[in-house]
């Protein structure tokens, strides 16, 4: 494969965004977000935990009590981008549905 092929298959992958929450498992405390690349998130909070190094300025103080290991990730939602799709509206989708989710779990956050 050329450059351009490995360029425009990048391009033409789906993309899937969602909802999740990031949760300290010694207090209950969560940090609710969407992003328009799940994977994307994941990778960053897996990198985040193996490093020690906080994924979040929110969770920095309990990222220092408690340490890395005491978080864990979870999708909540996920929503595919259509290809047809505006960035912006996919985005404006996704807050739309993390408040959703937010109204079901109620406000609590980390703080």
């Amino acid at each position: 494969m050329n450059k351009k092929e490995i360029i425009k298959r990048y391009k033409e992958r789906p993309v899937t965004g969602g909802v999740f929450r990031i949760t300290n498992t010694q207090n209950g405390k969560y940090l609710l977000a969407s992003d328009i690349d799940l994977r994307g998130s994941r990778n960053r909070f897996d990198f985040s935990v193996s490093t020690g190094s906080c994924i979040n300025m929110k969770l920095q103080k309990d990222w220092d009590i408690f340490g890395a290991k005491a978080f864990v990730f979870e999708v909540l939602d996920e929503l595919e981008k259509e290809p047809e799709q505006e960035l912006k509206a996919f985005t404006e989708d996704l807050k739309l549905l993390e408040d959703m989710w937010r109204n079901k779990i109620g406000r609590a956050s980390c703080r």
